[in-house]
């Protein structure tokens, strides 16, 4: 039997909220629907797609590729529903819209695509910068949207945002490091360990931040703008590195492995979103834009 949309929907929203009441919760619906729904996919599937434990349950790694395929079959049925229900006179303007550099290559690429796919007759105009500047920008009127962390916002009196994307901090290793034996890292066994510094889209002060909460002062044996150097640099074993997992990929570009270990027991998420003027009138190509991200958002993991 076929799996249905609505296996996939209560599926994505277990994995979202990561227990099967916070699902029925969050859909208005029974918990026994939601858990005869997703055991009907593991049947289908043949795989498990969680595993239970009292408190909860956590998403396996067949769950985890699984994941990546219904959010975006989900997608794909928003957008196309979208298109179908937009009036043509909806469908052009104009969009002004601004992005932070980190988050530009990993959440705007896909969002950006699957809008001019939806919306053609939109002229979208967009702009890499820090954070402030865009704040600065959309402030003043010159910007509709921007794409960028929200841990460190700085107007939120003027500025209205909404979360797309939790993503948890995790450790960056080389491959053999000590820690990679540890079953769990807490924030001391980080301490006194050269850390490789990316220095983009307020990550290097979000970090700085974090560990001056726990009373750790970072030894900085690295600060570069470039992921990639962050990648090599692990990899080779100049040091290790805290980052979110919303940017992890397990080599570098030498071909070297780098491991992850979760640390976000001790760390918070960052948080990647939209922001927009408080008060503005949205124009239609921004509501349209506002929708097709909030379809699109990534579910946060547990």
């Amino acid at each position: 039997m076929a799996f249905t949309l609505r296996q996939l929907q209560y599926f994505v929203a277990v994995a979202e909220q990561g227990t099967v009441s916070g699902a029925a919760h969050a859909l208005s619906i029974s918990q026994s629907s939601i858990t005869e729904a997703v055991k009907e996919l593991e049947r289908d599937l043949g795989v498990s797609l969680f595993e239970r434990h009292p408190r909860g349950l956590n998403i396996t790694h067949p769950g985890h590729q699984f994941l990546r395929h219904a959010t975006k079959i989900l997608a794909d049925v928003a957008e196309a529903r979208q298109v179908v229900n937009e009036k043509t006179d909806e469908t052009a303007g104009t969009l002004q819209l601004g992005v932070t550099s980190l988050v530009a290559g990993y959440v705007l690429s896909d969002l950006l695509a699957r809008y001019r796919r939806a919306f053609p007759g939109v002229d979208v105009g967009t702009i890499e910068d820090d954070g402030n500047y865009l704040e600065h920008l959309l402030v003043g009127g010159e910007l509709d949207v921007a794409v960028m962390l929200l841990n460190n916002l700085r107007d939120r009196q003027a500025l209205q945002s909404e979360t797309l994307e939790m993503s948890p901090f995790s450790l960056w290793l080389p491959a053999g490091h000590e820690l990679t034996t540890r079953e769990s890292i807490a924030m001391e066994d980080i301490v006194g360990q050269p850390l490789i510094m990316l220095t983009v889209d307020e990550i290097e002060e979000s970090t700085r931040k974090l560990l001056a909460a726990f009373g750790a002062r970072p030894e900085v044996a690295f600060r570069t703008r470039s992921v990639e150097a962050v990648r090599s640099l692990v990899a080779t074993g100049a040091g290790v590195a805290i980052l979110p997992n919303l940017i992890y990929r397990p080599w570098s570009l030498e071909g070297d492995r780098i491991e992850a270990r979760d640390v976000s027991a001790s760390l918070p998420a960052v948080h990647v979103g939209l922001v927009w003027r408080r008060g503005l009138s949205l124009s239609q190509p921004l509501r349209n834009f506002i929708a097709l991200a909030q379809a699109q958002r990534t579910p946060r993991l547990r």
